[in-house]
Parts: C-alpha cells; structure tokens; sequence
C-alpha cells in the first residue's frame, strides 16, 4: 500500500501567498492614511474653528454676567439707599408726631387744670 501524497501547496507558494497578502494589507493601509491627510488639515481646521466660537461664547457669557451681577449690586446698593432714606423719614415722622401729641397732652393737661382751678375756685367763692 503506497502512502498517499499530500496534495497542498508547497512551503514556497505558502510562504509566496503570505507575502503577498502582507504587500496588500501595507498597500491598503497607505492608501487609508494618505485619505485620512487630505481631510485631516480641513478636520483640524474645523476643531480649532469650533474651540475658537466655543471659547468666545464662553467670554461673553463670563462679561454678560458679569454685567448682570454688577447691575444687580448697583440695583441693591440703590433700592437699600432708598430703604434706609425711607426709613429715616418714617423715623423723623414717628418723631414729629410723639412730639406733637406730647404737646397737645400738655396743653390738655394745662386745659384741664385750669378748669378744674376754675371750678374750685368758683366752690370756694359760693361758700
């Protein structure tokens, strides 16, 4: 019985197919790179042209409150200014008029002691 030859490829055209797949995975892999340098300068050039309107709209919401906020103290520094004068107005006014009633009750008092003098003296003068 004779021993079967193996019919497959030889170690050269095994060694032969392998080169060749490894030259095409290369070549396939330059032509993805030169495809991915056409468009990266157009890519990066939109990145920094997107960080760029990013960092702008950042500053300008950073002034604009800015602003609100100094807006908002000058509003409050103005509305407690107008409290404060208020208030000493509400305070001169309680004033004045304590001092007021103070005055008419001592002109009550001295009203009402000079009739009641006037009524004792008229007792005494009809005894």
């Amino acid at each position: 019985m004779a021993v079967k030859e193996f019919k497959g490829t030889s170690l050269t055209d095994r060694l032969a197919a392998s080169q060749k797949a490894k030259q095409e995975q290369l070549e396939k892999a330059r032509a993805q790179a030169r495809a991915n340098q056409e468009g990266l300068a157009e890519r990066q050039a939109a990145r920094a042209a997107q960080a760029a309107e990013r960092e702008t709209r950042a500053t300008q919401r950073k002034a604009e409150k800015l602003a609100r906020e100094q807006r908002e103290a000058a509003e409050r520094a103005a509305k407690e200014r107008a409290d404060a004068e208020a208030a000493k107005l509400a305070a001169e006014t309680r004033a004045k008029e304590a001092a007021e009633r103070a005055e008419r009750e001592k002109t009550l008092e001295i009203e009402r002691k000079a009739a009641r003098d006037a009524r004792y003296a008229a007792r005494k003068k009809r005894k």
